[in-house]
């Protein structure tokens, strides 16, 4: 018993010392989502009822993949004004091809994936070679994306999906087996636990400052507790989305590759110095395109998830607020809009409050237009708090 009120007693100094120099990383975030969810239970009990929950998870999906691309953008210090439109217009694509021309779906699902990762190239080629502004480019995307998906649609103000077809299924399909569920918590807990594991003892061997392996167990054991409790409700509806595990999925192995890969290191010292990175030999302009076309690709997958919630592509698709609520995801989950700060579980944690105010709001029949001022209220104070923490973290020298 001792030895783990010492550890836990370790493990809040450690972090009121993270805290103190602004390091605050997905604090803000958790903290916001705790009170949000608290606050609307209060008002209305159906909140966090299993089915409302497990309408949430597939709720946050195709926003959330857009939301990811906008990290990997975020992190190099650029933005992508054009991933809704470009989600909009693969989605558009998508069901030209596959409902109107009778093309199969698998290469109806590429070609429309692929459209929004030329669009990234494209995007990122005249951002990174010809060295205009990134927010100049994706704002002319923004209208010139949104104009082809109109010219694409055509007469066809609506054209609805298949309610049978995998694309539709993507939103509807649920594992209703118990174990789907508990076994995905089971192999996140374990696999938590050895990535850090491994990184701990690499960092002792290098002679590096490493986290004692208590504090790898406190984390694991919080890890193990979010992840049973959220099987356990989704079981206790339907059973885990399919959406929500592609989500989990394409988050987890996009974080390998920003945190545990050369790649990712070269994303993350570009958002530190795009100059000093250069200076390493770094390929600078080659790493900022691929980022563009990981948003764009994100963002046609995104966009493909949300025509699958409404089973159909319409003229409202990729619109201009579901880009600001997948970069209000992006910020509010706690990447930096200075670059060099975030992960791709930082767009899970944004979606996840973002959605949640949706949600609330919705149960208690509060109009849209009080949602977009809390939305923006919430966007601006994430904001700030980056701010603030990034002139702390220079106080400290850690910036």
């Amino acid at each position: 018993m001792s030895t783990l009120v010492s550890t836990l007693t370790r493990v809040a100094k450690a972090f009121g010392r993270r805290l103190g120099s602004g390091e605050l990383g997905s604090v803000p975030a958790v903290a916001g989502l705790v009170v949000i969810w608290i606050v609307f239970q209060s008002l209305n009990s159906r909140f966090l009822s299993p089915r409302n929950l497990s309408n949430l998870s597939v709720d946050v999906v195709g926003t959330g993949l857009i939301a990811v691309g906008l990290v990997f953008v975020l992190l190099i210090g650029d933005i992508d004004l054009s991933a809704a439109s470009v989600s909009g217009l693969a989605a558009a694509v998508f069901a030209v091809q596959n409902v109107l021309h009778g093309v199969p779906e698998a290469p109806a699902i590429i070609v429309a994936v692929l459209a929004g990762t030329a669009v990234g190239a494209f995007q990122g080629y005249i951002v990174a070679r010809l060295g205009v502004p990134a927010f100049v480019v994706t704002l002319a995307g923004l209208l010139g994306w949104s104009g082809l998906m109109l010219y694409i649609l055509g007469t066809s103000a609506t054209i609805n999906l298949d309610d049978q077809s995998f694309v539709a299924q993507l939103t509807g399909y649920y594992f209703h087996d118990d174990g789907v569920a508990y076994g995905l918590a089971a192999f996140g807990t374990a696999a938590f636990f050895l990535v850090s594991w491994r990184d701990r003892r690499r960092r002792k061997d290098a002679g590096m400052p490493y986290k004692p392996l208590g504090e790898t167990g406190v984390r694991t054991a919080v890890v193990a507790v979010i992840s049973f409790c959220a099987a356990h409700i989704l079981n206790r509806f339907q059973g885990m989305p399919l959406a929500l595990l592609v989500f989990l999925v394409v988050i987890a192995a996009l974080d390998i590759l920003l945190r545990r890969t050369p790649y990712g290191r070269k994303v993350y010292a570009i958002g530190g110095g795009i100059e000093a990175t250069r200076r390493t030999g770094v390929r600078v302009v080659w790493v900022r395109v691929s980022v563009f076309m990981v948003s764009g690709t994100l963002a046609a997958v995104g966009g493909l998830f949300l025509a699958s919630r409404i089973t159909a592509a319409n003229q409202t698709s990729g619109s201009v607020m579901l880009l600001m609520n997948a970069i209000a995801a992006a910020v509010v989950g706690g990447a930096s809009l200075y670059g060099g700060r975030g992960t791709t579980w930082s767009a899970l944690l944004g979606i996840l409050v973002i959605q949640s105010i949706a949600s609330g709001m919705a149960l208690l029949g509060i109009q849209s237009a009080v949602q977009l001022m809390i939305t923006g209220g919430v966007l601006l104070a994430a904001v700030v708090i980056d701010s603030l923490s990034r002139q702390s973290q220079q106080a400290h020298g850690r910036a």
